[in-house]
This record gives structure tokens, C-alpha cells and sequence, in this order.
């Protein structure tokens, strides 16, 4: 595989095929059936997924999501596979690396973490580099509804700041991790949260996190 987004796109897809249509995810309301017909929404049917972003739109993503989640699974897990078509952007190397590396790693972990008996995967040096230059980007979109001041930060010491704010509450662990705790998956992301007591509970309780 040439790119983190195509590697973590098959294991993505192998996952759901081995977990089955019903299996628990950690999206609030959604199976791995829901997840697969997101993923595939959001690559082949633009003019829908401008929802994920946008409400005025939503209503119109979650008729199309609802129709997709009406395909047979196997049918969906192969879109996944192959990919995106020509006409989308996702097709290009460069925006497809941009934008789904983070997308399908953090997706994975969700059907993955939604088990009891999940560990956290060993990921390489490189990716784990590229996962930080992806998250300082998008920190502060991503932190951008947090309720405390929110600084990210990994164990050499590098860091970023997700939300302006006081008291500060800062989390500290591999950019794996922090990609899922400023995503919204606060409640199993490995880190250590520094800071105060209250203010720690508000940002591990608040659904405000990520895009």
C-alpha cells in the first residue's frame, strides 16, 4: 500500500466484514452496517454528505444513508474496498491521504474499541508522526466546542493548542490517541488528562469534540 489512508481503508473494511452487519460501533446510534453505509456516503454521494457539516443538509444525508444501509452488506464492505470513483475527489492521492487516513484510522478504533476486549494497536513511528501533522492542523477545528482550554500534547513534549480557554486541561499520550480524544472518543482514548478536577470532567463528558 502506497498511503496510510489505503491501508487503514482495507483494515477498515476487513474489520466490518468479520464483524457482521450488527455489530456495536462507538457512534452513538450506529452498527457497523450504519458505519459502512457513512463511509460510503461520504466518498460516492457528495451532494449528501455536504450533511456531515452543514444541517440544513442533514436531512437529506440521513435519507441517503438510510438508503445505502438498505444495500447488502457485502456489497457495501466492497464500495469500501475499491474505493472511491473517478469523479470524486477522494481519488486524488494527495486529498484521499488528507482527509481519510484520520477518517478510517478513527473509524476502525470505533468498531474496534466498541468490544470489551480490545487492545490498542502497535502503530509505526511514521504513521504515528503523520497522525500528529494531520492533528496540529486540525486541532482547533476540532477543539473548537470544548468547554475548558484544551493543549494536546505527546510524550516528547511536543504539543498543540486544540481550544483557547481557562483553566486548562492538558492531554497528554501518542498522537493515535489524542487523534481519538479530540475526535470525540474521549471515553477510550489512552491518555493521562492534566488539570482541573472539574474542568476535567466537563471536557470528558462534553459531545462538543471533533468535526
Amino acid at each position: 500500500m502506497s498511503t496510510h489512508a489505503k491501508r487503514e481503508r482495507l483494515l477498515l473494511a476487513d474489520l466490518l466484514e468479520a464483524e457482521g452487519p450488527d455489530a456495536p460501533t462507538l457512534c452513538e446510534g450506529w452498527n457497523t452496517r450504519d458505519l459502512a453505509a457513512h463511509v460510503v456516503v461520504r466518498e460516492r454521494r457528495p451532494d449528501a454528505a455536504g450533511g456531515l457539516l452543514i444541517k440544513q443538509l442533514a436531512s437529506r444525508l440521513d435519507r441517503v444513508m438510510a438508503e445505502f444501509a438498505e444495500k447488502p452488506y457485502e456489497e457495501l464492505i466492497q464500495l469500501i474496498r475499491t474505493g472511491p470513483p473517478r469523479f470524486s475527489p477522494f481519488s486524488l492521492k494527495q486529498i484521499d491521504e488528507a482527509s481519510n487516513a484520520i477518517e478510517f484510522y478513527v473509524h476502525t478504533e470505533d468498531v474496534r474499541r466498541a468490544r470489551p476486549d480490545w487492545v490498542p494497536r502497535v502503530l509505526d513511528p511514521v504513521f504515528q508522526d503523520a497522525l500528529w501533522s494531520r492533528l496540529e492542523r486540525a486541532a482547533r477545528l476540532m477543539g473548537r466546542g470544548a468547554p475548558t482550554g484544551l493543549v494536546l500534547r505527546r510524550p516528547d513534549g511536543q504539543t498543540v493548542v486544540a481550544h483557547k480557554g481557562t483553566p486548562v486541561v492538558t492531554v497528554t499520550g501518542e498522537p493515535s490517541e489524542l487523534v481519538l480524544f479530540a475526535h470525540g472518543r474521549q471515553g477510550v482514548a489512552e491518555v493521562e488528562v492534566d488539570g482541573d478536577k472539574d474542568a476535567i470532567v466537563k471536557l470528558q463528558e462534553t459531545k462538543q469534540l471533533g468535526l
